[in-house]
C-alpha cells in the first residue's frame, strides 16, 4: 500500500555503523591504536601551530601554509576519529541522520581544502625553488592570505553538493553502514533511490579536485626536482631534494588513496578494504604529515628547541 511504502521511505532517523570487528577484544585492540594515532596527530599539529605562532623567524608563506595544514589535520581527524573510537567501545553503534549528513560534508569540505592546500604549498615550494629573486614580491603577504583564504573557501563550497545530494536521496529501512563513519560509497550502496545521477555527479567533481590538484601538484615538484638537479653544490641539492621528495611522498600517498576510492564510477571495492584504504587518509596521513612537512625540517627544529629551552 501507498501508506506503508511511506513508511518505508522515511523510516531511517539514525544510520548504524558496522565499524571494524564485532570481536570484542579486537575492538579494544583497536580503540587502544586509533586513539594513540589520534592523540599523536592532534598533538604534533598543535606543536606545529604553536610553534610557527611563538617564532618570528617562521612567520614566513611557507610555514603559515604548514599552519593551515595543521589546523585542518586537526578539524579533519577530530571529524571521523573520536565518533569512531566512542562506537568501538559502544554496545549500539548509531549515528543519527543529520549527525551522519553533518559528518560526511566535513569530511568532504575538509578534504577537499587539503587537495587545494597541497597544491598551493606545492606552488609555495616551486616559487622559492625556481624563482628565488622574485619569491618575496610574488609570495607577498598579500597573496599568501588570498590562497589560504581561497582554499578554505573552495573547500567549504566543494562540500555542498554531494552532501546536498546525499542527503535527498532515500533511505527504507534497513540501515547499516558497512563503515567507520559517514562515507558516500556505504551510503549510496545503502539508497534505496536510483543513485545514477548522483553517482556520476559526486564522480565527475571527484574528478575534477583530485585530479587537477593531484596533477598541479605532482607536475610543480616535478619541475622543482628538475631545477634541483641544476644545482651545482651536492649539499644544495640534498637539502632541497630530501625537503620536496618528502612532500611528494605525502602527496603521492594522499592521492594515491583518494583517487582509488572517489575517482570511479563504480563502488565496488570489498567493504574490509575499503575501511582499510579509509583509515590510510583519515589517520594515518594526517599523522605523518606533520613528521614529513616540518620535523624533518632544520629551521622549524631549531625554533622549536629555542622555545623548548626559553620555557
Amino acid at each position: 500500500s501507498s501508506f506503508e511504502e511511506m513508511t518505508n521511505v522515511t523510516a531511517v532517523l539514525e544510520f548504524r555503523l558496522l565499524g571494524f570487528s564485532s570481536n570484542p577484544r579486537c575492538q579494544i585492540l583497536l580503540f587502544a591504536v586509533f586513539l594513540i594515532i589520534y592523540i599523536l596527530t592532534i598533538l604534533e599539529n598543535t606543536i606545529i601551530i604553536s610553534v610557527v605562532t611563538l617564532e618570528p623567524q617562521l612567520h614566513s608563506p611557507m610555514y603559515k601554509f604548514l599552519q593551515n595544514l595543521s589546523f585542518l589535520e586537526v578539524c579533519y581527524t577530530t571529524t571521523i576519529v573520536p565518533k569512531m573510537l566512542a562506537n568501538l567501545l559502544a554496545k549500539r553503534k548509531s549515528i543519527s541522520f543529520s549527525g551522519c549528513m553533518a559528518q560526511l560534508y566535513y569530511f568532504v569540505s575538509l578534504g577537499a581544502t587539503e587537495c587545494y592546500l597541497l597544491a598551493v604549498m606545492a606552488y609555495d615550494r616551486y616559487l622559492a625553488v625556481c624563482e628565488p629573486l622574485h619569491y618575496n614580491v610574488t609570495m607577498s603577504a598579500e597573496s599568501y592570505t588570498r590562497l589560504a583564504v581561497g582554499s578554505w573557501v573552495t573547500g567549504v563550497f566543494t562540500g555542498f553538493l554531494p552532501c546536498l545530494m546525499v542527503s535527498r536521496l532515500d533511505f527504507c529501512r534497513y540501515n547499516l553502514i558497512d563503515h567507520f563513519f559517514c562515507d558516500i560509497s556505504p551510503l549510496l550502496k545503502l539508497s534505496c533511490s536510483d543513485t545514477t545521477i548522483t553517482e556520476a555527479v559526486i564522480f565527475i567533481l571527484s574528478l575534477l579536485v583530485l585530479s587537477s590538484c593531484f596533477l598541479l601538484t605532482l607536475v610543480t615538484y616535478l619541475i622543482i626536482i628538475f631545477s634541483i638537479l641544476k644545482i651545482p653544490s651536492a649539499s644544495g641539492k640534498r637539502t632541497t631534494f630530501s625537503t620536496c621528495s618528502s612532500h611528494l611522498m605525502v602527496v603521492i600517498i594522499y592521492y594515491g588513496t583518494m583517487i582509488s576510492m572517489y575517482v570511479r564510477p563504480t563502488y565496488n571495492l570489498s567493504s574490509e578494504l575499503n575501511k582499510a584504504v579509509s583509515v590510510l587518509y583519515t589517520m594515518v596521513t594526517p599523522l605523518l604529515n606533520p613528521v614529513i612537512y616540518s620535523l624533518r625540517n632544520k629551521a622549524f627544529k631549531k625554533a622549536l628547541g629555542k622555545i623548548v629551552i626559553r620555557h
